[in-house]
């Protein structure tokens, strides 16, 4: 009967406790790293996403609000109605109210200014409703052609979810306004009188000298969502400030001449 021969293990073919533990905090290591790679990226898509989130909510309040003041004014050249009051009519701090023929100011705790734009309306300068009527900003029916429509335009925060927003409230529902941007959080106006030398505020203007208004300076204020971060802006008066909500905010310009109005601006 043949011995055989006892087996030798090779030095080296096990694996000790330290050599155990070096593995595991390595892979930790990496599993750590790559965690907070992750994480950065995702932090930095959110940023990237508020970010274009403000400036299509800044462009469309803008494009939306130049485009009513530019039609300021407006009456058609076949109808033989005019308008029963001034193009436009601003509030600081407040928003207009009352009918559309006697407009006043109400304050608004947010303290963004508000305005009215009047035009007479065909179904060529606003979309015809259903049956064929003027309508106002919001789609409503207002009235057959040769109707005042008045738009009322203002910002503030939404009393279900507390996000600012941009309303409206047309002459087919006086007293009821419905939001049309979010993320609007301010608007400020000044306003240039037929051969002024400078542009104005809201407060400063009376009676009928808003019908000698020609031109509007218009700035809107958008905010955005919150994060863990200090940011700082410059507002619609061109004072910087730091935000202790975290939330990036960023404003947009935009000079508009009333194009039905009589008069230079300067």
């Amino acid at each position: 009967m043949k011995l055989r021969r006892p087996i030798r293990l090779k030095s080296g073919t096990g694996h000790t406790l330290l050599e155990l533990v070096i593995a595991v905090a390595l892979g930790l290591v990496v599993a750590a790293g790559a965690v907070a790679a992750y994480r950065s990226q995702v932090q930095a898509f959110r940023l990237a996403t508020d970010a274009a989130r403000i400036h299509e909510a800044g462009m469309n309040a803008l494009t939306l609000l130049g485009e009513q003041i530019q039609i300021a004014g407006f009456s058609p050249a076949d109808v033989p109605q005019s308008l029963s009051g001034s193009a436009v009519f601003g509030c600081a701090g407040g928003r207009p109210t009352g009918a559309d023929t006697s407009l006043t100011c109400k304050s608004l705790s947010g303290r963004s200014d508000g305005i009215a734009v009047r035009y007479v309306g065909d179904t060529v300068s606003t979309w015809p409703s259903t049956g064929g009527l003027v309508t106002d900003c919001l789609g409503q029916a207002v009235g057959a052609t040769g109707v005042n429509v008045v738009n009322r335009y203002h910002a503030k925060a939404s009393g279900s979810t507390g996000e600012p927003e941009l309303y409206c409230e047309g002459s087919g529902n006086v007293g009821t306004a419905q939001p049309l941007v979010e993320g609007v959080e301010l608007l400020r106006l000044r306003y240039w009188p037929a051969n002024a030398t400078q542009s104005v505020d809201a407060s400063v203007l009376a009676g009928e000298q808003w019908s000698s208004v020609v031109a509007v300076d218009l700035c809107v204020q958008v905010r955005g969502a919150p994060f863990p971060r200090s940011v700082s802006y410059v507002d619609c008066d061109g004072a910087s400030k730091a935000a202790t909500d975290g939330r990036m905010r960023q404003t947009f310009w935009r000079h508009i001449t009333l194009r039905n109005q009589q008069g230079e601006s300067s």
